[in-house]
């Protein structure tokens, strides 16, 4: 998924959700940050004090890249959450190690992750006191959730499984401009990391298309269905979250507003991910939603981001230089946000994981 949902469309499900205008633009920004975290290292700082913050994302998503696209402590916790072929902990799907890799939508690993989530919140709805990172880690979680869903059927690995040709559109016919593309992409005996070898085709809401996979099975997609679905269900994850019970009867979204969302999914068919996500902020500015008009807002880098509030920089990179230390560090969006990440990584990774028998960093 890009920017229009796990920013846009992620804001709208928070708001549904019940959450106000500061705490889900909190959920929407680590959400799409997820996506924009590509340095990490020591931070330090001219008292002395240091903080190390991880990634999770490599810089511009490059496919190409498999190198440094092999990171199993990047794509695994964070993109290609491993579904272990729909099944519960203690069974394993039929075939091989990759079949418990690849992504399920809503599969018991997912549900596993949110209840850690819930469980680890330390919020208050009603009294959210001093700053933690519950929110952040929310935000962190959806964005996994939502991709479950978008990239089902890939793992986070390279391999075979990732392999795709014979792209197709709704009418049948191949799409040639992106198998074109592909030539340049994956020459010799590379092999893809997870959906690279379908590009971005995945992560368009508008798209209905299809492919053949690397075991010759021919995959149909409707993009629409499922994103639909996953903002479904991560209202209702949502809710639970605000009530800090993982099983509680919630409402979900309203038929009214899951009509509006529905609409600005089929309906934005730009192919760049900017520009949907401005037809989703002026939606959301027009009051198109029961929550009623808001201005939700996202800078990655830069004045205006979370890291500039933190650390003073506009740099994209930032090298050996030390930064200025102020106490209010310790509460900035941007640490709680990196604070949620290294917890998120290891909980899924060591504690999750394991108990479905996937050993994977």
């Amino acid at each position: 998924m890009q920017i229009d949902f796990h920013h846009g469309a992620t804001y709208v499900v928070a708001r549904l959700a019940g959450f106000d205008h500061h705490h889900a633009n909190i959920v929407a920004y680590c959400a799409q940050y997820v996506d924009d975290a590509t340095n990490r290292g020591v931070i330090e700082f001219d008292n002395g004090a240091m903080y190390e913050r991880t990634s999770s994302a490599h810089k511009t998503l490059d496919y190409r890249n498999f190198e440094s696209l092999a990171n199993h402590r990047v794509w695994i916790p964070f993109h290609f959450l491993p579904g272990n072929g729909g099944l519960p902990a203690g069974q394993d799907p039929p075939g091989k190690f990759i079949d418990k890799l690849r992504c399920v939508p809503d599969s018991p690993v997912a549900r596993d992750m949110l209840r850690a989530c819930i469980h680890n919140h330390h919020y208050d709805p009603n009294h959210p006191t001093a700053p933690n990172a519950a929110l952040h880690r929310l935000g962190i979680t959806m964005h996994v959730y939502a991709d479950t869903w978008a990239h089902q059927g890939f793992a986070g690995v390279n391999h075979q499984v990732n392999a795709a040709s014979h792209l197709r559109g709704p009418d049948g016919v191949v799409d040639q401009g992106t198998m074109s593309r592909l030539v340049g992409y994956f020459l010799g005996e590379a092999l893809p990391l997870g959906h690279g070898a379908v590009l971005s085709n995945p992560d368009k809401p508008y798209l209905v298309w299809s492919y053949t996979n690397g075991r010759d099975e021919v995959i149909h997609r409707d993009n629409p269905i499922d994103f639909v679905r996953a903002a479904e269900a991560m209202c209702v994850a949502m809710q639970r979250f605000r009530v800090g019970a993982e099983t509680a009867a919630v409402p979900g979204m309203s038929a009214q507003d899951l009509g509006v969302f529905a609409e600005l999914i089929r309906g934005t068919r730009d192919p760049d991910g900017d520009a949907r996500h401005r037809v989703w902020l002026d939606a959301i500015a027009s009051g198109a939603f029961s929550f009623g008009p808001a201005s939700p807002s996202y800078v990655a880098k830069g004045v205006g981001s979370w890291k500039h509030a933190a650390l003073g920089t506009t740099a994209e990179h930032d090298g050996e230089e030390e930064f200025p230390y102020a106490p209010e560090f310790m509460h900035s969006d941007w640490k709680l946000f990196h604070d949620a990440l290294q917890e998120h990584r290891y909980v899924v990774l060591h504690h999750i994981l394991p108990r479905y028998g996937i050993c994977a960093a």
